[in-house]
């Protein structure tokens, strides 16, 4: 049977919240401390499996670390910042504390000053994706091999510590998008920046590039010449040349009401009069672009698949859950808050935790989604993946793989497909910081247990340099022309 207790003795968990307000603005170190020691012993009690992919050596000896040089008070968000660090050490994405990032927000506000380069990161190497310095040797394409004299892989792996992530692929996908705010939350404010880099044509050099403001940032990235860009909350259905249909479904939750973000009543009739009109057009094939989508959930995707599929199908081939405390206490929160809920999927969690002791697991049956019994699509149907697509997104790509239903192309994405997922929430004792942790392990409908990304069928990498059209689109539909053509 598993342990579950930290290797060290902790400080007593149940510490007056009147300790907290004794220093204002900061959280005492005994506090800290106690939070630290709940933090792991919740996440051993609730995660599916903490140890994955580091031991329970490994884990105790970062706990043991972390936990003496908890030495002065800190912040509500450092606190938080801190915590993630020791999450995310377990290298899995479902597994995170949401900190605030209100005192980057306020550093941006005020002026401060920021890494002005947005970096394309491929194999672990970086690479100027939009250089906003006004240095005119950093052109798109060039590659950065150091940054103030550190390289640029050890920058990768610092900024890295505060990001949840399977893979350093996960990582890098995400840092993609937030370096520069990652870098200032490593490194402090810095005012200028010296870089070693490589250019296309192999030459070296030490480029010199000041930091900028957020808002100097944003008016070079205003004036700079447009180069093509997805919209990742766009829903666009709409026939292209060669009778190809295009459908870019968007995020699989209701992001046009956050009010009522699972309700699918809206998106399930986009997708009924997207198809429907793609029959009505004798549409020859179909591309789904899920490029940049952020996932969500299979209530809304599930009817969009029923459209082309060929024979019954189950997102996952299983879905395994952990049996604890932490996952009782928020399956139960989900039901107080939403009564319609009582004979649903929440509903048989609470029976099966009172069932189930903790630190066992048991299985879900997911029920299966048949396809339509009329009007169904029936021409050959295309995924189209980067590694921006994640969540819900790699479970449809990995569906329609792993049932033949349609032909996956692209670029292999960076989230996985067989996974450590549906995350549920605690909260820490003292400070109330809510900790994520994925309370399951969802095997893709093939059964691969190996964790990894989905592969395309037809892989189209994604291009370094951004260019001024959809290039990835026209490498798709060139492929899926030719196909037709051999038809």
């Amino acid at each position: 049977m598993l342990n579950i207790r930290p290797a060290v003795s902790l400080p007593g968990l149940a510490l007056a919240a009147a300790a907290i307000a004794a220093q204002p603005g900061s959280i005492p170190v005994p506090v800290l401390k106690a939070d630290f020691g709940a933090l792991y012993a919740g996440l051993a009690n609730a995660h599916y499996d903490l140890y994955a992919h580091r031991s329970k050596a490994e884990y105790d000896r970062l706990f043991e670390e972390m936990l003496a040089g908890l030495e002065t008070p800190l912040t509500r968000q450092e606190a938080e910042v801190l915590f993630q660090q020791f999450v995310a050490f377990g290298n899995v994405a479902h597994a995170r504390i949401g900190y605030d990032r209100t005192a980057f927000d306020e550093y941006r506000a005020g002026g401060g000053r920021l890494f002005p380069i947005d970096l394309r990161i491929v194999d672990g190497r970086s690479y100027v994706q939009a250089n906003h310095s006004g240095n005119a040797v950093l052109e798109p394409g060039t590659e950065i091999l150091t940054l103030n004299g550190t390289p640029m892989t050890d920058w990768l792996e610092r900024t890295s510590r505060y990001l949840s992530a399977d893979t350093p692929y996960i990582a890098h996908s995400l840092l993609e998008f937030q370096f520069p705010m990652y870098l200032w939350q490593d490194a402090g404010p810095v005012d200028a920046f010296t870089l070693e880099i490589r250019s296309a044509d192999g030459e070296r050099r030490s480029v010199h590039v000041p930091a900028l403001t957020a808002g100097q940032i944003e008016a070079h990235r205003e004036a700079a010449e447009a180069s093509f860009a997805l919209d990742p909350t766009a829903r666009e259905a709409r026939m292209l040349d060669g009778d190809i249909a295009y459908l870019r479904p968007g995020p699989f939750y209701n992001a046009e009401n956050p009010e009522s973000l699972w309700d699918n009543t809206d998106f399930v009739r986009f997708i009924d009069d997207a198809f429907a009109g793609f029959i009505d057009a004798g549409a020859t094939a179909l591309l789904i672009d899920l490029r940049q989508n952020p996932g969500g959930d299979n209530s809304f995707s599930d009817p969009m698949i029923a459209w082309f599929a060929t024979e019954p199908f189950r997102f996952a081939s299983s879905f395994r859950i952990r049996s604890s405390a932490e996952a009782r206490a928020s399956n139960q929160a989900r039901l107080d808050n939403n009564p319609g809920q009582a004979t649903g999927v929440s509903a048989f969690f609470a029976e099966r935790y009172a069932a189930v002791p903790y630190g066992e697991t048991f299985e879900y049956t997911i029920p299966e989604v048949k396809p339509r019994e009329a009007g169904r699509f029936d021409a050959q149907v295309y995924v189209l993946v980067d590694r921006h697509s994640y969540s819900n997104a790699v479970t449809v790509a990995a569906t329609v793989q792993d049932y033949g239903f349609g032909i996956v192309v692209g670029e292999k994405t960076s989230d996985m497909a067989t996974t450590y997922g549906a995350m549920e929430t605690f909260r820490l004792p003292n400070t109330g910081i809510v900790v994520g942790f994925p309370k399951a392990h969802i095997v893709r409908p093939s059964g691969e247990l190996q964790s990894d990304g989905v592969t395309p069928d037809l892989p189209i990498p994604s291009p370094i340099v951004p260019t001024a059209s959809d290039t990835i689109l026209e490498k798709a539909l060139a492929r899926i022309r030719e196909s037709t053509a051999d038809q």
